[in-house]
């Protein structure tokens, strides 16, 4: 009688041990597929996460997956929106009006200081949005020395500009030069650093430029100084 145990047992051993098992559900999709909320009495106290793995949810699937607590840290867990880029001496502005009178700034992948190329595309000169939330953006721009003589004709000026999901281009922020009247001669002020934040969405573009630079010389544009940042800061 007891041989006949044993045989039928070691018949059932393989089915337990390759069986999905479902508590409060009948259609198991893991070994242990628990269906409800899950409670811990006890657990060793530990002062260093050394040697450990941390448990994570799926929230997709509820699976529960292990990683190791050095990815919390890790340069893949950082802000993957931010980028900066800088032009020194080096600034011309594309021919295409980009929209009505203004002009964009010829930022290449190559003037990037930080963040990944990916973020940004040298076929429009634009920074490609990653994830709709709000977004901190600083832009700075300097032309020639900063401080030049009747530039004021056309209220030239500095600026953002969004393509929306649509294609429509519109400008974000914009800020015009300003100057002074001294009597025989008009001084214009065309140093300025623009910072503030704004709602994006995700596939949308962003462009640098300038507005109205007729009154811009080109041989003081090749001695100016751009740069702009940006990165995502909630949701």
């Amino acid at each position: 009688m007891k041989n006949k145990i044993y045989f039928f047992l070691m018949i059932l051993f393989p089915m337990f041990n390759n069986a999905q098992v479902g508590i409060k559900t009948e259609d198991p999709k893991s070994t242990l597929d628990v269906n409800g909320n899950v409670s811990i009495r006890q657990a060793p106290q530990i002062t260093s996460l050394s040697g450990f793995q941390i448990m994570a949810i799926n929230q997709g699937s509820s699976e529960v997956s292990q990683f190791d607590p050095s990815l919390l840290t890790a340069p893949n867990s950082l802000n993957q929106t931010v980028y900066s880029a800088r032009k020194n001496n080096s600034i011309s502005l594309l021919s295409l009006n980009l929209f009505s009178s203004w002009k964009q700034i010829n930022f290449l992948t190559i003037d990037k200081t930080i963040g990944s190329v990916s973020l940004f595309s040298d076929a429009d000169n634009s920074y490609n949005v990653p994830s709709t939330g709000i977004y901190l953006i600083g832009y700075y721009f300097r032309y020639g020395a900063g401080v030049q003589t009747t530039l004021l004709s056309g209220n030239p000026g500095m600026g953002i500009l969004k393509k929306a999901l649509d294609g429509v281009i519109s400008v974000l922020d914009s800020r015009e030069f300003t100057g002074i009247n001294l009597g025989l001669a008009s001084v214009t002020f065309t140093e300025y650093s623009m910072t503030s934040i704004y709602q994006l969405n995700e596939g949308e573009k962003l462009y640098f430029g300038l507005n109205n630079t007729g009154a811009l010389g080109a041989s003081l544009l090749s001695s100016s100084n751009a740069s702009f940042y940006i990165y995502k800061i909630s949701n």
